[in-house]
Protein backbone atom coordinates (compact mmCIF):
# COMPACT_ATOMS: atom_id res chain seq x y z
CA UNK A 1 0.00 0.00 0.00
CA UNK A 2 1.30 3.53 -0.88
CA UNK A 3 2.23 5.69 1.25
CA UNK A 4 0.77 9.09 0.81
CA UNK A 5 3.83 10.98 2.59
CA UNK A 6 6.49 12.48 0.03
CA UNK A 7 9.89 10.97 0.06
CA UNK A 8 12.73 12.86 1.77
CA UNK A 9 15.60 10.92 0.51
CA UNK A 10 17.56 9.06 -2.34
CA UNK A 11 18.71 6.13 -2.81
CA UNK A 12 21.86 5.17 -4.83
CA UNK A 13 23.11 2.02 -6.43
CA UNK A 14 26.99 1.30 -5.81
CA UNK A 15 27.74 2.11 -9.62
CA UNK A 16 25.53 5.08 -9.83
CA UNK A 17 25.66 8.72 -8.44
CA UNK A 18 28.24 11.27 -8.79
CA UNK A 19 29.91 11.33 -5.36
CA UNK A 20 33.42 9.72 -5.64
CA UNK A 21 35.80 10.11 -2.40
CA UNK A 22 38.99 12.08 -2.92
CA UNK A 23 41.69 9.70 -4.70
CA UNK A 24 44.35 8.90 -1.74
CA UNK A 25 47.43 10.71 -1.95
CA UNK A 26 51.08 9.25 -1.11
CA UNK A 27 53.38 12.00 0.04
CA UNK A 28 56.92 10.74 -0.95
CA UNK A 29 58.91 10.35 2.18
CA UNK A 30 61.82 12.71 2.97
CA UNK A 31 64.04 10.18 3.89
CA UNK A 32 64.97 9.03 0.59
CA UNK A 33 66.52 11.89 -0.75
CA UNK A 34 68.76 11.26 2.69
CA UNK A 35 69.14 7.82 1.78
CA UNK A 36 70.57 8.97 -1.62
CA UNK A 37 73.10 11.19 -0.61
CA UNK A 38 74.38 8.70 1.69
CA UNK A 39 74.45 6.36 -1.32
CA UNK A 40 76.36 8.64 -3.13
CA UNK A 41 78.81 9.61 -0.48
CA UNK A 42 79.39 6.20 0.09
CA UNK A 43 80.31 5.60 -3.51
CA UNK A 44 82.71 8.45 -3.46
CA UNK A 45 84.15 7.17 -0.78
CA UNK A 46 84.62 3.61 -1.89
CA UNK A 47 86.31 5.07 -5.31
CA UNK A 48 88.85 7.01 -3.31
CA UNK A 49 89.81 3.92 -1.46
CA UNK A 50 90.12 2.33 -4.94
CA UNK A 51 92.12 5.02 -6.31
CA UNK A 52 94.32 4.67 -2.98
CA UNK A 53 95.25 1.21 -3.55
CA UNK A 54 95.54 1.40 -7.04
CA UNK A 55 98.81 4.22 -6.72
CA UNK A 56 99.94 2.00 -3.84
CA UNK A 57 99.80 -1.00 -6.07
CA UNK A 58 101.52 1.24 -8.69
CA UNK A 59 104.21 2.78 -6.39
CA UNK A 60 104.97 -1.30 -4.62
CA UNK A 61 105.02 -2.58 -8.70
CA UNK A 62 107.40 0.60 -9.62
CA UNK A 63 109.98 0.06 -6.47
CA UNK A 64 109.72 -3.50 -7.48
CA UNK A 65 111.45 -2.66 -11.00
CA UNK A 66 113.94 -0.08 -9.50
CA UNK A 67 115.34 -2.25 -7.16
CA UNK A 68 115.49 -5.06 -9.69
CA UNK A 69 117.19 -2.57 -11.65
CA UNK A 70 119.54 -1.03 -9.45
CA UNK A 71 120.41 -4.83 -8.01
CA UNK A 72 120.97 -6.22 -11.51
CA UNK A 73 123.19 -2.86 -13.02
CA UNK A 74 125.35 -2.96 -9.57
CA UNK A 75 125.87 -6.06 -8.52
CA UNK A 76 126.04 -4.98 -4.84
CA UNK A 77 128.12 -7.21 -2.65
CA UNK A 78 128.47 -6.59 1.70
CA UNK A 79 132.24 -5.79 2.70
CA UNK A 80 133.99 -8.01 4.00
CA UNK A 81 135.28 -7.15 7.73
CA UNK A 82 138.33 -8.84 9.60
CA UNK A 83 141.24 -7.96 12.34
CA UNK A 84 144.35 -8.45 10.37
CA UNK A 85 146.78 -8.10 13.00
CA UNK A 86 147.07 -7.42 17.37
CA UNK A 87 149.74 -6.12 18.79
CA UNK A 88 150.23 -5.37 22.72
CA UNK A 89 151.46 -2.30 24.00
CA UNK A 90 150.78 -2.05 27.37
CA UNK A 91 149.30 -4.70 29.97
CA UNK A 92 150.10 -4.15 33.46
CA UNK A 93 148.30 -5.49 36.57
CA UNK A 94 148.61 -2.78 39.28
CA UNK A 95 148.61 -3.17 42.76
CA UNK A 96 144.80 -2.25 42.93
CA UNK A 97 143.62 -4.43 41.45
CA UNK A 98 143.42 -2.41 38.35
CA UNK A 99 144.39 -3.10 34.85
CA UNK A 100 146.32 -0.75 31.78
CA UNK A 101 146.45 -2.37 29.03
CA UNK A 102 146.80 -0.71 24.99
CA UNK A 103 146.55 -2.38 22.25
CA UNK A 104 147.08 -1.91 18.41
CA UNK A 105 144.09 -3.17 16.74
CA UNK A 106 144.51 -3.40 12.58
CA UNK A 107 141.29 -3.58 11.43
CA UNK A 108 140.85 -4.72 7.23
CA UNK A 109 137.88 -3.58 4.94
CA UNK A 110 137.32 -4.99 1.85
CA UNK A 111 135.02 -3.68 -0.56
CA UNK A 112 134.73 -5.97 -3.50
CA UNK A 113 131.86 -3.83 -5.35
CA UNK A 114 132.71 -2.15 -8.56
CA UNK A 115 130.02 0.42 -8.58
CA UNK A 116 129.22 0.84 -4.66
CA UNK A 117 131.12 2.89 -2.27
CA UNK A 118 131.35 3.33 1.57
CA UNK A 119 131.21 6.40 3.80
CA UNK A 120 132.17 5.67 7.26
CA UNK A 121 131.37 8.00 9.86
CA UNK A 122 132.64 9.28 13.12
CA UNK A 123 130.53 7.61 15.44
CA UNK A 124 132.31 4.56 15.66
CA UNK A 125 133.95 2.13 18.40
CA UNK A 126 136.19 -0.62 18.77
CA UNK A 127 135.79 -2.30 22.56
CA UNK A 128 137.97 -5.53 23.38
CA UNK A 129 136.78 -7.39 26.17
CA UNK A 130 138.17 -10.54 28.14
CA UNK A 131 135.91 -13.04 30.53
CA UNK A 132 133.36 -9.77 30.18
CA UNK A 133 135.31 -7.11 31.62
CA UNK A 134 135.87 -4.57 29.40
CA UNK A 135 140.17 -4.04 29.02
CA UNK A 136 140.18 -1.06 26.51
CA UNK A 137 138.07 0.79 23.88
CA UNK A 138 138.92 3.04 20.75
CA UNK A 139 137.58 4.63 17.66
CA UNK A 140 137.70 3.56 13.89
CA UNK A 141 138.85 6.58 11.57
CA UNK A 142 136.44 8.15 9.81
CA UNK A 143 136.71 7.77 5.62
CA UNK A 144 135.41 7.21 2.17
CA UNK A 145 136.18 3.95 1.24
CA UNK A 146 136.54 3.90 -2.95
CA UNK A 147 135.02 1.06 -5.41
CA UNK A 148 137.05 -2.22 -5.43
CA UNK A 149 139.50 -1.02 -2.69
CA UNK A 150 141.10 -2.58 0.54
CA UNK A 151 141.63 -0.38 3.44
CA UNK A 152 143.76 -1.17 6.49
CA UNK A 153 142.85 0.74 9.82
CA UNK A 154 145.07 1.04 12.74
CA UNK A 155 143.24 1.43 15.68
CA UNK A 156 144.47 2.32 19.18
CA UNK A 157 142.73 1.26 22.01
CA UNK A 158 143.27 1.88 25.46
CA UNK A 159 141.98 1.54 28.68
CA UNK A 160 141.50 1.02 32.52
CA UNK A 161 140.00 -1.65 33.83
CA UNK A 162 139.27 -3.46 37.54
CA UNK A 163 141.49 -7.09 37.49
CA UNK A 164 140.65 -9.02 40.30
CA UNK A 165 142.54 -12.07 41.50
CA UNK A 166 140.03 -14.43 40.24
CA UNK A 167 140.69 -12.89 36.69
CA UNK A 168 143.87 -13.10 36.81
CA UNK A 169 143.90 -16.68 38.13
CA UNK A 170 141.90 -17.21 35.13
CA UNK A 171 144.33 -15.43 32.65
CA UNK A 172 147.48 -17.06 33.69
CA UNK A 173 146.01 -20.85 33.20
CA UNK A 174 144.89 -19.09 29.63
CA UNK A 175 148.57 -17.81 29.21
CA UNK A 176 150.39 -21.43 30.51
CA UNK A 177 148.03 -22.31 27.66
CA UNK A 178 149.14 -20.37 24.93
CA UNK A 179 145.11 -19.46 24.21
CA UNK A 180 143.80 -16.30 25.35
CA UNK A 181 140.51 -15.62 24.46
CA UNK A 182 139.56 -11.80 23.45
CA UNK A 183 136.43 -10.83 22.06
CA UNK A 184 136.30 -7.49 19.86
CA UNK A 185 133.41 -5.43 19.43
CA UNK A 186 132.99 -2.67 16.13
CA UNK A 187 130.27 -0.47 16.04
CA UNK A 188 130.38 1.96 12.75
CA UNK A 189 128.04 4.09 10.91
CA UNK A 190 128.08 3.43 7.06
CA UNK A 191 126.81 5.17 4.18
CA UNK A 192 125.92 3.35 1.13
CA UNK A 193 127.76 5.81 -2.20
CA UNK A 194 125.85 4.07 -5.21
CA UNK A 195 127.83 6.03 -8.32
CA UNK A 196 128.45 9.26 -6.56
CA UNK A 197 125.06 9.45 -4.91
CA UNK A 198 125.30 9.11 -1.07
CA UNK A 199 122.28 7.35 0.32
CA UNK A 200 120.76 6.42 3.64
CA UNK A 201 123.26 5.68 6.65
CA UNK A 202 123.12 2.31 8.22
CA UNK A 203 125.04 1.11 11.52
CA UNK A 204 126.67 -1.93 11.26
CA UNK A 205 128.21 -4.11 14.31
CA UNK A 206 130.55 -6.33 13.72
CA UNK A 207 131.47 -9.29 16.80
CA UNK A 208 134.89 -11.06 16.35
CA UNK A 209 135.61 -13.61 19.09
CA UNK A 210 139.80 -13.52 18.77
CA UNK A 211 142.40 -16.60 20.00
CA UNK A 212 145.68 -15.25 20.83
CA UNK A 213 148.46 -16.96 21.89
CA UNK A 214 149.84 -13.98 24.18
CA UNK A 215 149.07 -10.68 25.76
CA UNK A 216 153.02 -9.37 26.91
CA UNK A 217 153.78 -5.97 26.06
CA UNK A 218 156.41 -5.36 23.05
CA UNK A 219 155.53 -8.52 21.74
CA UNK A 220 153.57 -9.63 18.70
CA UNK A 221 150.46 -11.67 19.61
CA UNK A 222 150.00 -14.04 16.73
CA UNK A 223 145.75 -14.63 16.02
CA UNK A 224 145.35 -18.71 16.57
CA UNK A 225 141.58 -18.37 15.53
CA UNK A 226 139.33 -15.94 14.41
CA UNK A 227 134.84 -16.25 14.39
CA UNK A 228 133.22 -12.92 13.01
CA UNK A 229 129.05 -12.09 13.11
CA UNK A 230 127.92 -8.94 11.34
CA UNK A 231 124.31 -7.22 12.42
CA UNK A 232 123.04 -4.32 10.44
CA UNK A 233 120.64 -1.80 11.76
CA UNK A 234 118.72 0.34 9.58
Amino acid sequence: MASGYPKNYSMFSENEGGLKPPPYRRNIPRYQSYNNSKKSSSSCCFRCIGCFYCCLFLLVFLSAILTFYLYTMYRPQVPNYGVNNFSVNTFNVMKDFSLEAEFVVVVKADNPNEHIGFIYGKESYVIVTYSNSELCSGKLPAFHQPVKNTTLMSVVLKGKSEFGSGMQEVLMDNRHTGKIPLFVKVKVPVSVVLGSLPLRQVVVFVNCSLVVDNLQPNKKARILSSKYSYNVEF
